[in-house]
């Protein structure tokens, strides 16, 4: 049997720099590997959740130049956890500025999770400026994905942990747990919005990974952690991600001519493997690699195997 493959080693940025996109918004940014490599750009998931120092070993630094930056209102990015002016299309117009700063033509588009739906959306608005797509646990944003993790679904797979995260809202408000979680987040007491912060950030916790890891949901209960992704997520749910109902299946033909790779792990519970085996319908020159033993986080080592492969040959290195 081929030997997976694993990160590379530790690597620290060789730039580091905060960029005013407009609209209050201040972005934080990083280049890693090494400059005048291959340009990627690497999109992280939530929304919410921030970049942090292992994604950056998913390339090869004596090959790639990578940027890594925190979205609206994730991580380092400014102001912190704002909802205002924060939206997919913001987003989009961001990563084109941090493109144009670099002074790339082309840069490979990788992204997992939500950074899957962002590098899409950003992909299908852009395709000229994008030479592959790298995507991992394919979320298209439909109605039926929210209800999967928002309302029924993963809720059958881990019913103690569903009972806990919709048990945090009164019984006469469980007819929509988005709005009542909202009406939380948003709340002017610190100790609300902590509360439902974490109680969000446990229920998706439980779903990430295939096996149970005390010490990745301690990392995603952390406070601040908690309050950037379940504020930031609940607001882009609410709003079905300002993308219509299929629209990224719609337009999956922009991506003509684009190589692209998805990695999906087959019982990944929190984006299930049906969105991405829609969208290779939509898109069929995809390399669709379904991963056996495979949940939903790249640490995964399936997971991560793919990533790097992936990676690897759009540099050029053979396997």
């Amino acid at each position: 049997m081929t030997q997976r493959r694993t990160l590379y080693p530790a690597i620290e940025p060789f730039e580091t720099g905060v960029l005013d996109v407009g609209d209050g918004h201040q972005l934080y940014w990083e280049r890693c590997g090494t400059k005048g490599g291959k340009p990627a750009v690497f999109l992280h998931g939530g929304p919410g959740a921030g970049c942090s120092a292992d994604q950056r070993r998913q390339f090869d630094p004596e090959l790639y130049d990578v940027l890594l930056f925190d979205q609206r209102g994730c991580g380092r990015s400014l102001p912190f956890a704002s909802l205002e002016n924060n939206t997919t299309w913001d987003i989009v117009a961001d990563i084109e500025k941090l493109r144009i700063m670099c002074g790339h033509d082309k840069w490979q588009v990788f992204g997992g999770s939500w950074g899957s739906t962002l590098a899409l959306s950003y992909a299908q608005t852009h395709p000229d400026h994008v030479s592959e797509l790298i995507l991992r646990g394919i979320f298209l944003c439909r109605q039926i994905e929210l209800d999967w993790l928002c309302a029924y679904g993963a809720s059958e797979l881990y019913p103690e942990a569903w009972d806990a995260f919709s048990g945090h809202i009164p019984d006469d408000e469980q007819d929509d747990l988005l709005e009542a979680y909202h009406k939380r987040l948003t709340s002017d007491d610190h100790a609300v919005q902590l509360a439902a912060a974490k109680a969000w950030s446990e229920w998706e916790g439980q779903t990430v990974t295939l096996l149970p890891d005390p010490e990745m949901l301690a990392a995603f209960t952390e406070d601040k952690h908690a309050i950037a992704v379940a504020r930031i997520e609940n607001h882009y749910f609410r709003h079905q991600c300002w993308l219509e109902e299929g629209q990224l299946l719609d337009n999956a033909h922009r991506l003509a001519g684009i190589p692209g790779v998805i990695v999906q792990g087959r019982h990944d519970c929190c984006t299930p493997p049906s969105a991405a085996w829609a969208l290779k319908q939509a898109w069929p020159e995809v390399d669709l690699q379904i991963v056996p033993d495979g949940g939903h986080l790249f640490t995964e080592p399936g997971i991560t195997d793919g990533l790097v492969r992936a990676s690897n040959r759009f540099a050029g290195k053979q396997d």
